[in-house]
């Protein structure tokens, strides 16, 4: 109940937020008219919608987002009819007979001779247009819901607190509303006229569907809400929201640190303590079902049941994570060490971008990094949701009798991971299993990590979750823009330049030569990318301090700093023989189309 509470007043909140001015004038336009006939349609009508269209984009993929962008058009151009009926009443007699009848009918001017009066239909049709337009300010609350839909899935709960929070915009909006009719109708008594004040709406409106389409609703108006309502939302979300315990018989272990997202999906690594004996492992639970696999790759479908009397590790991973990444070489040796002895390890691929939901992606993928066991495809957080999960890399070791054992997250400890397993399968009645451990090494992407604190953390270059950039004026969403790079980086901040196009989870390069700068401190530096939207490569040169890396090029970069994307992967572009001081990584994209997503260092 408190979270719906806090939900309500997130979106009350919004009114606040100068993003919502755009929205505005659809609202304004009928202040005329009786609440109750066509404020209270309008404003359910744009809260239906809103809530409809954010759960499917929470938890739906990208097929979503395009789908909703043929609706935001027709809305678009919907509302930008009904703003000029209102400010020219003679367009109707340049217009076919439909388009007046539905301008005028949405308009309901007395000179069209509804006096005023209409069904509940239009301004319920009204509202759903306005609701398709409308994109708050993803301030901390809306955030923090979007995250949770993401991770729990489709559900009523989901779509009850987005409900909930555009019910408390559209209460802010009702009192607008209501506000404005008194007005208008003062108005309208003193001047005894309506026609000037209906030309003015006519006028607003057709500003702010230029402002939706031009993008200033979630560009430039989206940026000036920063200050205003995020220092409020944080406050409520910081009294409510705390994270939920898992049961945890054994202490918690030293030297964990997180890197990625502080709600729901976190990417893990930490730093390796000295070998300790394991402690007397409890029951955390049964193993849970795997049947929400979308797809498996090397193997038939599993289950809890057909697994009985083995001992099961299952490893969610992503394969454009590279914690997942440098915890492959233990995984594959502990799978391959330990199979006659009765261990089976699932790998549950669980994808953070859209292009790892594509099980053609994933099947690649596991060739290339050579992974021979199990893989069940998670593209609908089925088996995370099931285990209670909460972070990538995590280890879940499970007894032949089908219980969980052990758990851990992130890189290292491996030691600890395979003396858990040797005692799971002598409690299974292995004998003579051998007492040293595995020591593989990783090379590329899968090497080790540092010994030096990695000071620069995972960076977003998607609109949804961006932070420390730095080009003037700022991200400018959803269309293209071309960006400059500031004459100077401060530690950890970011900046685009050239012609690009930044959408909620990437930025996509529209011409050649565009570039990215970071300043950053640790020895490895990572870039997500993928190549031109229809599969062709993109070449690019990788600059460190302003020079060619030569001994400092990564994986996939030459000693001249040049390389090639031909797939959708995480790219190790620098790799330094040590990470104590900070540089200044740049990357010019030879080509256009290159698709950026995510930094990580190491």
């Amino acid at each position: 109940m408190l979270i719906l509470l806090i939900a309500y007043l997130g979106g009350a909140l919004t009114i606040l937020s100068p993003c919502i001015l755009p929205v505005l004038p659809f609202v304004f336009a009928r202040a005329d008219r009786p609440f109750r006939a066509h404020g209270l349609p309008m404003l359910t009508g744009m809260a239906l919608a809103f809530a409809a269209v954010a759960t499917l984009a929470a938890v739906g993929g990208g097929w979503v987002v395009t789908v909703n962008e043929y609706g935001r058009h027709a809305a678009i151009a919907m509302l930008a009819l009904f703003g000029a009926t209102l400010l020219f009443p003679g367009i109707a007699d340049r217009m076919s007979r439909p388009l007046v009848a539905l301008g005028m009918r949405m308009a309901e001017a007395p000179s069209g001779g509804t006096n005023g009066k209409g069904t509940v239909f239009t301004p319920l049709l009204l509202g759903v247009g306005t609701g398709l337009l409308w994109a708050p300010c993803a301030g901390p609350i809306l955030g923090l819901i979007l995250t949770g839909a993401a991770l729990n899935g489709a559900s009523v709960g989901t779509t009850v607190l987005l409900l909930a929070y555009a019910a408390g915009a559209c209460t802010s909006l009702a009192a607008a509303l209501l506000f404005g009719g008194r007005v208008f109708s003062v108005m309208r008594r003193s001047l005894h006229t309506g026609e000037w004040v209906r030309r003015a709406a006519g006028a607003a409106v057709l500003v702010g569907v230029g402002a939706i389409a031009l993008g200033l609703d979630t560009g430039l108006l989206a940026r000036l809400s920063v200050g205003t309502t995020s220092a409020l939302e944080q406050a409520l979300v910081d009294r409510i929201h705390t994270p939920k315990p898992r049961p945890q018989p054994q202490a918690a272990e030293p030297g964990a640190g997180l890197d990625g997202r502080d709600a729901g999906f976190m990417r893990t690594a930490d730093i390796t303590p000295a070998r300790q004996p394991v402690r007397k492992l409890g029951v955390q639970g049964d193993f849970p079902s795997l049947a929400g696999a979308t797809e498996w790759l090397n193997s038939p479908p599993l289950s809890p049941e057909a697994l009985r009397g083995k001992v099961v590790l299952v490893d969610f991973w992503t394969y454009s994570c590279i914690n997942c990444l440098r915890t492959l070489p233990y995984v594959r040796a502990w799978a391959e060490k330990y199979k006659d002895a009765g261990l089976v390890v699932i790998g549950v691929h669980s994808p953070e971008f859209a292009f790892e939901k594509r099980p053609a992606n994933v099947r690649k993928a596991t060739k290339d990094l050579d992974i021979d066991f199990p893989v069940a495809l998670d593209n609908d957080f089925a088996i995370w949701r099931g285990f209670d999960n909460r972070a990538w890399p995590a280890f879940y070791f499970i007894d032949a009798q089908g219980r969980i054992r052990h758990h851990q997250f992130g890189e290292s400890r491996y030691d600890k991971a395979e003396q858990v397993i040797q005692q799971l399968l002598a409690e299974a009645g292995q004998r003579n299993l051998p007492a040293d451990l595995v020591a593989p090494t990783g090379q590329g992407t899968q090497a080790a990590p540092g010994t030096e604190l990695a000071m620069s953390g995972e960076t977003y270059v998607g609109a949804e979750r961006a932070h420390g950039f730095a080009s003037p004026g700022g991200l400018v969403s959803g269309r293209a823009h071309v960006y400059q790079r500031p004459a100077s980086l401060r530690t950890n901040q970011w900046a685009l330049a050239g012609d690009w196009t930044v959408e909620p989870e990437r930025a996509v390069s529209n011409r050649a030569n565009g570039r990215i700068a970071y300043r950053f401190q640790a020895r490895d530096l990572h870039l997500v990318l993928g190549p031109a939207a229809d599969g062709k490569p993109v070449r690019f040169r990788v600059l460190v301090d302003g020079k060619a890396p030569l001994a400092d090029h990564g994986a996939d970069t030459d000693a001249e700093g040049y390389g090639t994307i031909e797939a959708q992967k995480l790219y190790q572009l620098v790799r330094q023989a040590k990470g104590e001081k900070e540089r200044l990584f740049e990357i010019e994209f030879l080509d256009g189309g290159a698709q950026a997503y995510a930094f990580t260092f190491g």
